[in-house]
């Protein structure tokens, strides 16, 4: 797995080191062990984690900004954990409603000591914190009006930003926007090896 993982790096402009490799190995053999019982992920086989979660959430991490980052409906910690992994200097906010997931990633984060991540367990809306963060990310939600919607609470006032991952760019789903923010950029990710398109959208919260 790891000449795999190197191989796909190696495709990227990327900078992680030995020891980052080594975690997202292990975050993959924890994903493949846990996801027998709970059933977290409909990928199978490592070998297409690596290219379906691993390196799909890595090529984020570029568009990245601030220190201050939270992952909305994580599910088992994607793309958060990956992110926190090749990210040491940036916190990460790990959010899903689900207990099985927050369980899988407090399992992850005590097994390979990463220190830059807070697990939460709870509902988007139900969930505040005063200063803000500086990127709201998020790769679940089927729209980007129930994103923008369930999530206009997080991002920091003027700096703050929307980091949305989706396969392909529909322009009708934007058309519908709140008034409230802007599309900023439409970045178009290229994931070595997946089989489909891959953009982030980056959406400001205006004055």
């Amino acid at each position: 797995m790891r000449k795999q993982l190197n191989a796909l790096l190696a495709q990227t402009d990327l900078q992680v080191t030995d020891e980052q490799k080594d975690k997202l190995i292990q975050l993959v053999e924890l994903l493949n062990k846990w996801n027998k019982a709970y059933n977290l992920t409909s990928v199978r086989d490592p070998k297409d984690m690596l290219v379906k979660h691993i390196m799909d959430s890595l090529v984020v991490s570029p568009y990245l900004s601030g220190d201050q980052i939270i992952d909305v409906g994580t599910g088992p910690g994607l793309p958060g954990l990956p992110l926190a992994i090749i990210n040491p200097d940036k916190h990460f906010t790990l959010l899903d409603s689900l207990g099985k997931r927050i369980r899988f990633i407090r399992q992850v984060i005590f097994e390979l000591n990463i220190l830059n991540v807070t697990p939460v367990q709870s509902r988007v809306e139900d969930f505040n914190i005063e200063s803000g963060f500086d990127i709201v990310l998020s790769r679940a939600f089927a729209s980007i009006g129930d994103m923008l919607s369930w999530c206009q609470h997080l991002p920091k006032v003027s700096t703050g930003r929307f980091l949305a991952l989706k396969g392909q760019y529909a322009k009708e789903e934007f058309k519908t926007l709140p008034g409230w923010c802007e599309v900023e950029d439409v970045i178009c990710l290229q994931v070595p090896r997946l089989n489909g398109e891959r953009h982030l959208i980056k959406i400001k919260k205006l004055d």
